[in-house]
């Protein structure tokens, strides 16, 4: 779990007097952001938080508290009252009230059961940064990822076709390999982000990257985003044709359903589940256990029917915002509801292991 850089003072005589904070004001505002989106609380709030402590992470720490003390800190671009008095907390010492009640509410566990599978997951296979349609930078995934104890997360955002999640064209995943490198260089090993895509399957079940793009990643999610009503045999066909390319990794939310949330309900597609699921035992496939409760995908029948056909399994995040890549609780009680073997979980092993599964 992520530090809230909270403690307490104590007196000679062991008493505790005063709670104090001492991570600073970039650490508490997105800690609250973590714990907001954690909580699927408002986007809108959460942003500002997170656009805050971009606005003062460059500034030096003198000026920060040279603002807070003349009363000038809201004048700063991207600075409100809600967020000017989370940064005077935290310069003065003072644990703020809104972190204080976030924790309370949204610290822990988010599911009860799972936990040593949790314990036991290496890393993340399937997130989303904002050079697609998640909210926040590259390297904010990525920090957020090694706070929560991760070894690797694989950064998948979408492809060309899904221009609604403004989709990556070859050439801007080109450049966003360059960043990861970059990310990579300056953390210096002891994490790895790894090259990834979440690649739309099309209607005839090819890839939507060049094979070229494909090539050059580590890990491969494919998933359905269109026609998710297509007839049952054209769907079957749709998602076999794809398991069998020889670069696909994982199979992301294989029945496209939503259960819950603010894009409503969904039912979902109709397809052959069997030959599906009997076609990632053949070619080397995991099964996606994705972890948004809005997603519980797939269906616990067909999670069932994965395992007893003998299917690797991955579970993920799904992650279009920090807070979000601890939603992995939510995958792993499920996981571990259907007794499912943590060494059938690809994402509990090592980073070389994987790598050699997704690349042999």
């Amino acid at each position: 779990m992520v530090s809230t850089g909270c403690g307490r003072k104590i007196v000679e005589d062991g008493s505790s007097v005063s709670e104090t904070y001492t991570a600073g004001p970039v650490a508490a505002l997105r800690r609250i952001a973590f714990l907001m989106e954690r909580g699927r609380e408002e986007t809108r709030r959460i942003e500002a938080f997170r656009a805050a402590a971009a606005a003062i992470l460059p500034l030096p720490a003198d000026e920060v508290a040279d603002r807070v003390e003349s009363g000038t800190i809201t004048e700063l671009a991207g600075i409100g009252p809600s967020t000017g008095a989370v940064i005077s907390d935290a310069v003065r010492g003072v644990v703020p009230e809104r972190l204080a009640r976030l924790e309370a509410e949204h610290d822990g566990p988010l599911a009860p059961g799972g936990r040593a599978l949790r314990a036991a997951l290496r890393g993340d296979l399937h997130c989303h940064s904002d050079w697609s349609d998640g909210g926040s930078p590259i390297e904010e995934m990525a920090f957020t990822a090694i706070e929560l104890g991760h070894d690797y997360l694989v950064l998948t955002d979408h492809s060309p076709r899904l221009k609604v999640a403004r989709g990556l064209s070859a050439e801007r995943l080109a450049r966003q390999l360059d960043v990861v490198d970059a990310v990579n260089d300056h953390l210096g090993g002891a994490f790895t982000l790894l090259k990834g895509i979440e690649v739309d399957i099309l209607d005839d079940g090819s890839l939507d990257q060049t094979d070229e793009m494909l090539a050059r990643l580590d890990v491969r999610v494919a998933s359905v985003h269109s026609k998710l009503r297509m007839e049952s045999a054209a769907m079957t066909r749709r998602m076999v044709g794809a398991i069998r390319n020889p670069r696909t990794n994982v199979l992301g939310h294989c029945t496209g359903r939503l259960v819950t949330g603010n894009r409503g309900t969904r039912p979902s597609s109709d397809f052959d589940a069997r030959a599906v699921f009997e076609a990632c035992v053949e070619h080397d496939v995991a099964v996606e256990i994705n972890s948004r409760p809005e997603r519980r995908d797939p269906p616990t029948r067909l999670l069932e029917l994965a395992r007893d056909t003998g299917c690797l399994f991955s579970i993920d995040s799904d992650s279009h915002a920090p807070g979000q890549l601890d939603m992995l609780d939510y995958g792993c009680e499920r996981a571990e509801e259907a007794g499912i073997d943590p060494d059938r979980i690809v994402n509990t092993w090592p980073q070389e292991r994987l790598l050699a599964w997704a690349n042999g």
